[in-house]
């Protein structure tokens, strides 16, 4: 049985949600730089120099890349052999979410009621989603979500014989509803299969995924290739404005679901597709 201590997540999680607010991963910075190379459309093109102009500021002033530093979601993989030591694991993370925010000078967005509506003033409680699994790591992913992108997301129920191209039919409508609301260029996770609310975790787990790895399934690679095209035809364009960079990406996840169900869930991000990974 391997100890882990909760001072040290807190520490871990507090790091983590300053870091992933201050600086794009390579993989998301890179595909934002291959865009703004490749984009014909002139404003389009000026739109996207000028979200490199403001991702180089961010880093070089340590100052968060987007005004809405978002809802802290968590990804937690914990092997079996794991003890948390110091008190509970999701108090830990909730303590370094509190550290994170306020020591780093990030905006709190939390409310502690969806319809009293006062400020935690501390951007707690995290939205944490545990994976127990063989080994004795424990895996954090933290993906801050701002609510611009967050709203534009959707969950579509759909008959199983709608198949595939009812799917793609129901993503592309969600990126046309979303249009500039979403702030694109957008990175877009969606999730088919399991039920209503695991479909939906599966598009929001998508999003954490590297920017430059497709699914590892042939039929799946094949669906994000001709779904990302599509998506760019549809001229919407870097901040709704036209152009061919209405998505850097889009990731799909996949799960067994019954026999009379297709669920479908499109979890829309803006081009700050934000995320940490630590392992202790």
């Amino acid at each position: 049985m391997r100890e882990i201590s909760c001072e040290s997540i807190i520490q871990t999680v507090a790091e983590m949600c300053v870091e992933a607010n201050l600086h794009l991963t390579e993989d998301v910075s890179g595909a934002l730089h291959k865009a703004a190379a490749c984009e014909v459309n002139p404003l389009g093109k000026q739109i996207l120099a000028s979200l490199e102009e403001n991702l180089e500021i961010a880093g070089r002033e340590n100052i968060p890349i987007c005004q809405d530093t978002g809802m802290a979601v968590f990804f937690v993989t914990i092997g079996q052999e794991v003890h948390i030591t110091g008190g509970s694991l999701t108090d830990a993370i909730n303590e370094g979410v509190r550290k994170g925010y306020t020591e780093g000078y990030l905006r709190k967005s939390v409310v502690n009621d969806p319809l009293l509506r006062v400020n935690t003033k501390d951007n707690t409680p995290a939205v944490i989603h545990y994976d127990i699994v063989p080994g004795d790591a424990l895996k954090l992913t933290f993906a801050p979500k701002g609510f611009g992108s967050e709203n534009m997301s959707k969950l579509y129920m759909l008959k199983p014989a709608d198949g595939v191209e009812g799917v793609e039919e129901a993503v592309l409508s969600a990126v046309r509803d979303a249009g500039p609301n979403a702030c694109p260029p957008m990175v877009i996770g969606v999730g088919i299969g399991g039920t209503f609310e695991k479909a939906a975790i599966l598009a929001k787990t998508a999003l954490t995924r590297n920017m430059s790895e497709h699914s590892a399934l042939p039929h799946i690679a094949e669906l994000e290739e001709r779904l990302l095209k599509r998506i760019n035809d549809l001229d919407i364009g870097p901040g709704g404005f036209g152009g061919k960079t209405t998505a850097f990406g889009i990731r799909v996840e996949t799960y067994p679901t019954h026999i009379a169900g297709l669920p479908v869930a499109v979890n829309i991000c803006c081009h700050v597709n934000r995320h940490s990974v630590r392992e202790l």
